[in-house]
């Protein structure tokens, strides 16, 4: 009996794990589709904190330790330049907002590349090979395709996303 009892609790801890992160989630889009001056304000107490995550960001996503994925803002993500590889903690309050910082970046390197779309994505293409990259950054600097771009990228050059870093203008 007692087999059932821990197995009902293991289960609800994750659903309300679960339930926290599409809470938190949910909190992120709305920011980013009506802006952070309609964001809760920043968490300052220690109390307030309620878990700490430690994960790699994939390009789009922090994936914790677990394999759990945690959904980065595009709008930080662009804004930052974040870049495949780069380590982030995640600090999620107690009332569910979920709080980025770059903890450990990658050796970068910048390139130049083409704006390139297919299928709705976006892609940067260097020399023979393409990156993805973030919608949220191309319209920041308000790119088209075929338009040139100086894009970061992880040094050892295994990524398969990357952020732009500027616009070339003529």
């Amino acid at each position: 009996m007692a087999d059932i009892a821990d197995k009902q609790i293991k289960r609800m801890r994750a659903l309300l794990d679960e339930a926290e992160t599409s809470v938190a989630a949910a909190k992120e889009l709305l920011i980013s589709l009506v802006g952070e001056e309609d964001a809760p304000a920043p968490v300052d107490s220690a109390s307030e904190i309620g878990k700490v995550i430690e994960g790699v960001f994939d390009g789009q996503n922090m994936i914790g330790p677990d394999g759990k994925t945690y959904p980065v803002p595009a709008n930080y993500s662009s804004k930052s330049k974040l870049v495949q590889g780069d380590i982030l903690k995640l600090t999620i309050a107690d009332d569910g907002t979920f709080i980025y910082k770059q903890i450990g970046p990658v050796p970068r390197k910048k390139v130049i590349g083409t704006v390139e779309q297919k299928g709705g994505q976006y892609f940067i293409k260097v020399d023979e090979k393409e990156y993805r990259v973030l919608l949220a950054s191309v319209t920041y600097f308000k790119a088209q395709p075929g338009d040139q771009v100086t894009a970061v990228i992880p040094e050892d050059d295994t990524a398969e996303w990357a952020a732009i870093e500027a616009a070339i203008t003529d």
